[in-house]
């Protein structure tokens, strides 16, 4: 099935994912990306709420209220936090999420004090000079064995407390978005910033085009997915069905790669519904995107969060193929398109 204007809507969640991406929000620390959520969707005519959780939830339209669909992203990320500021003026960090310290080392980041401002540094092994230690290559890379090296002149734990850095305050990485002449899209927390974009752009679609879908569909980006309880509350009324849109695993094994959308069939919480699998599936040949079904074997997802909450709904997962997932993660435009076209097919089918 051909969409008009495909591409214009494909660069708008490019575009609008590179912002997204530049605006920190690590678990717990999300409001203002919570902001950009809202003003986004509020800037394409609809009215979003912030919920007190602090996620965003916004109703896409729809006739039948009865048999809701709502479709949950999370704009939350993997980070840190300051654990101990140590004697020497380096920082000690405690994770926030699944952040691997191998992936973190050599990592700028940003320290958010919360009431002296934003300082700068760098997450490194300690005692980082491969001249100096000779234990570097033997140094299993942990939170334990790395610290945070302020770009400050500091050289005790007093002088860095007289900045106003403290256990507590949060600390971001730096993403390191590109995206490359032949559609490849690099950066960190694609998981699950890209899927944001992915459902403003359905929302887009569905308002620029004068689509009026019979089922009500409703949009939660969630901003505590990372740590386990992102979709646990702010179900609508009526809901039958939740779908979490969130990255699609490409590794060994399974048949997904970046250009395609994921299909999740099972992951660690156990098979997604099979009506809705199905669905998806269908909606995925309709719509001619080019899409995979595979099993993830480390893997939980928002809508998981939301029927162990109570909920009594219909659940299901798809996603753009992302690879590295945690480090330094790599999509591509065409992922982007074929999940975007699919969840034209699903949710605005008869």
């Amino acid at each position: 099935m051909k969409i008009e204007n495909e591409e214009k809507y494909v660069e708008y969640i490019l575009d609008v994912t590179s912002r997204l991406l530049a605006v920190d929000s690590p678990s717990g620390y999300t409001e203002d990306a919570a902001e950009f959520v809202k003003n986004e969707f509020l800037s394409l005519g609809y009215q979003p709420e912030i919920t007190k959780k602090g996620g965003v939830l916004v109703s896409l339209g729809g006739i039948d209220t009865e048999n809701g669909l709502l479709l949950e992203a999370h704009l939350d990320t993997l980070g840190a936090m300051v654990a101990e500021v140590k004697e020497n003026g380096r920082l000690r960090l405690t994770n926030i999420g699944g952040m691997n310290a191998n992936n973190a080392e050599a990592e700028n980041c940003r320290i958010m004090t919360r009431f002296d401002g934003v300082y700068e540094g760098t997450f490194q092994l300690n005692d980082a000079s491969i001249h100096v230690n000779g234990e570097y290559d033997k140094t299993a890379r942990t939170y334990d064995t790395m610290e945070l090296v302020l770009d400050e002149p500091v050289r005790s734990k007093k002088e860095v407390e007289a900045l106003g850095i403290l256990p507590g305050d949060f600390v971001c990485f730096d993403p390191r978005t590109r995206i490359t002449e032949k559609g490849y899209i690099k950066s960190r927390f694609l998981d699950d910033k890209l899927s944001v974009g992915i459902l403003l752009g359905f929302a887009k679609y569905l308002q620029e085009e004068n689509i009026c879908q019979e089922r009500a569909i409703y949009a939660h980006i969630t901003v505590y997915e990372e740590v386990g309880h992102g979709g646990s509350a702010s179900v609508p009324e009526g809901v039958t069905e939740a779908i979490s849109v969130d990255m699609g695993c490409v590794g060994d094994g399974l048949q997904c790669t970046e250009q395609m959308v994921s299909i999740c069939a099972k992951d660690s919480g156990g098979p997604y519904d099979y009506r809705v699998v199905t669905g998806l599936v269908k909606a995925a040949r309709e719509m001619e995107a080019d899409y995979s079904v595979d099993i993830y074997p480390h893997y939980g997802s928002d809508v998981e969060a939301t029927l162990r909450s109570g909920h009594d709904l219909r659940h299901g997962l798809i996603g753009p193929g992302v690879y590295a997932s945690h480090g330094y993660e790599r999509s591509h435009r065409d992922g982007v398109k074929n999940t975007w076209r699919v969840l034209i097919g699903y949710g605005t089918k008869e």
